[in-house]
């Protein structure tokens, strides 16, 4: 295949911007450590806190509810107060946060934590990825700085499983938090040295308060409807009060947002079905993704018996893989071929990886089965995840970048809260359905208890993992149909959108048009 010209770099590209990407690199990795890390140490945070069991799955949701909720408001900051300010500040406001976690004496110190966590997160994630948007234009170096971000942003929780697990085995549960200090101290002060924002690139229009609060509420109650539903149910009567609150406050603030002069996400920023393709086809993704780990963590742990930290590692062919598939797949075809062609297939290999995952069984072979699985799920996101982030501030205005680049944050978040909650629900109905199937073997006791216990879980698991494949497949038709940009150079079809004056003024020069 022919080789095609890279585009030149705008005129005053900042000469620093590679050192730029190591600092937000590694901010983009606390944030996503942070998502995952913190499930391992739970079971010992509560002991030590006097958390009940009722109260421990807060520790998980103030931090997802504060994160999910404050994320397009985030994004909006960024692009108003400057994208580096919001970098550094939300740096800052993570490490602090971060130590009150680590220094938590009681439940209501940790739970506080947490949410003030998620909201700095929320402050955080939008402006890192948007810094990238605005610093990189040319096509060859936007496909590597976004391939390296999109390895880190799959494999990052990954990698959360293997920390988490070394750091509350040898250490202690409290490393969980203070770990994030370091990491925040020289992102921050990296940033703050080497980042130098584009000119004319900051929004100057007036904050949409009534769009903040609709799309705050809205969100928060949607992550805590499926959160609640969890434990709770689906017909639990909280439960369902939440999406009905949900649905009415995010159909008032789309409303809000078609009629108000500047609003806070403007319609155009979804409308355009590159990047509404890519909201959508990567939310699904991270429903299958994130209760693959929840799935895997404890088969691993429960069936098989592996310590924290040998669970761990046992998910390194995954992360192997995101970083092989993003930067050595992704990142090299980029500027080769259009980005369908690589987040479709990506997502449907991904889909054969878990398609081996439902063949589980309580005496599964790891390096025969659950090795090859998780390899082609790492390639698969791998090479899905790295033009679905580029993408998702393809053709804004960049005063826009903060607010798309939240709403990329945005649909990964809430489809980490749908796919625990609703894969786990569906595990758990097919685990009870076994044991009630098997209840007079189960009644023996015995070892043959334990047996058929183990087989009902791994029965939930299999079931579940069904669903994840249908979800990735899903996503792959999605990117397929949805997303008709061409590769650079090759004059593909123009994306169609709101066709706003706007949204022509700044084409990422990664996508032909």
């Amino acid at each position: 295949m022919p080789k095609t010209a890279a585009t030149p770099p705008q005129p005053g590209a900042d000469p620093s911007r590679w050192k730029a990407l190591v600092f937000i690199a590694l901010a983009q990795l606390m944030v996503v450590l942070d998502a995952t890390i913190v499930n391992i140490a739970l079971p010992s945070a509560q002991t030590d806190l006097g958390i009940s069991d009722g109260n421990r799955q807060w520790v998980i949701t103030a931090y997802a509810l504060a994160f999910g909720g404050l994320l397009l408001f985030g994004g909006r900051i960024a692009d108003k107060w400057g994208r580096k300010n919001a970098f550094v500040v939300g740096l800052i406001g993570f490490a602090l946060a971060s130590a009150l976690g680590g220094a938590a004496n009681g439940e209501a110190m940790m739970l506080g934590s947490r949410a003030l966590q998620g909201a700095f997160g929320a402050l955080l994630a939008p402006a890192a990825l948007s810094l990238l948007a605005v610093m990189f234009t040319d096509a060859k170096e936007r496909a590597k700085a976004f391939g390296i971000y999109g390895a880190i942003a799959g494999g990052g929780g990954a990698v959360g499983l293997i920390l988490g697990g070394v750091l509350t085995e040898y250490l202690d549960w409290r490393w969980t938090f203070f770990v994030n200090i370091p990491f925040a101290v020289i992102a921050a002060v990296g940033a703050w040295m080497v980042i130098r924002e584009p000119a004319g690139s900051r929004n100057r229009a007036p904050l949409d308060i009534p769009g903040v609060v609709l799309s705050t509420l809205g969100l928060v109650a949607l992550v805590y409807g499926f959160t609640r539903a969890e434990s709770a149910g689906w017909s639990d009567a909280v439960t369902v009060g939440m999406f009905v609150a949900s649905v009415v406050l995010l159909a008032a603030f789309v409303f809000v947002e078609s009629k108000v002069k500047s609003p806070l996400l403007p319609l155009r920023v979804l409308l355009e079905r590159n990047r509404g393709g890519v909201y959508l086809s990567l939310g699904l993704a991270v429903i299958a993704m994130f209760g693959l780990f929840l799935f895997l963590t404890y088969y691993l742990q429960v069936v098989k018996g592996y310590s924290p930290v040998m669970t761990g590692f046992a998910f390194l062919p995954m992360i192997a893989g995101m970083i092989t598939g993003s930067t050595q797949i992704g990142a090299r075809l980029m500027t080769r071929v259009a980005p369908r062609l690589l987040m479709a297939p990506g997502f449907l290999l991904a889909a054969t990886g878990m398609l081996l995952l439902t063949q589980l069984e309580v005496g599964s072979s790891y390096p025969a089965l659950i090795l090859p699985a998780q390899l082609l799920l790492g390639l698969g996101m791998g090479t899905a995840f790295m033009p679905a982030m580029s993408l998702s501030t393809h053709g804004v205005n960049p005063s826009d970048a903060g607010v798309a680049s939240a709403m990329v944050n945005t649909s990964q978040q809430v489809g980490g809260a749908i796919g625990t909650a609703l894969l786990n629900t569906i595990a758990a109905s097919a685990t009870t359905a076994y044991l009630t199937d098997h209840a007079a073997e189960a009644a023996a006791g015995g070892a043959a208890a334990k047996l058929i216990q183990a087989q009902a879980m791994v029965e939930g698991y299999s079931s579940a993992i069904w669903w994840a494949v249908g979800i990735l497949v899903a996503s792959s038709v999605i990117a397929l149909t949805f997303i008709n940009t061409g590769r650079p150079g090759a004059g593909g079809p123009v994306a169609s959108g709101s066709g706003s004056a706007e949204d022509s003024e700044f084409k990422i020069p990664v996508i032909a048009h």
